[in-house]
């Protein structure tokens, strides 16, 4: 049976996974949203063409860090996705879903530090 939390102690998860991170990554995070919702939107899932009946973890939404600009700063904030529903559904005990959360958290971060799905596979965040 998949594991439900309450959104202060999923919330309470994310924030570990965050500060787990190290410093010297997390301290470039200074400008990022990261929120959690309770699943992707039917736009976020036909932006990243997720087939039907299928969800995601966790979505960046913005410009990736190499790829920003000093004299041109992006129009709105960066954002890390992490939703919450889709993660539960997938674990069965808070240990995995500790995991689960802290892999999602690191590999939109690392979206957002310009690295694409390829490499993230060849990591293991994938």
């Amino acid at each position: 049976m998949p594991i439900k939390l309450n959104d202060k102690d999923f919330d309470r998860i994310v924030k570990r996974a965050i500060h787990r991170i190290p410093e010297e990554l997390r301290q470039h995070l200074d400008n990022v949203l990261i929120t959690v919702r309770k699943r992707a939107t039917q736009e976020i899932l036909e932006e990243m063409e997720v087939p039907p009946g299928e969800d995601l973890l966790g979505f960046f939404s913005g410009i990736p860090l190499v790829e920003q600009s000093v004299t041109d700063p992006p129009l709105y904030s960066d954002t890390i996705y992490i939703f919450q529903e889709p993660l539960e559904e997938m674990c069965r005990t808070v240990e995995e879903l500790e995991e689960e959360i802290e892999l999602t958290v690191v590999h939109e971060i690392a979206h957002y530090f310009g690295i694409d799905e390829e490499r993230l596979e060849e990591l293991g965040y994938s």
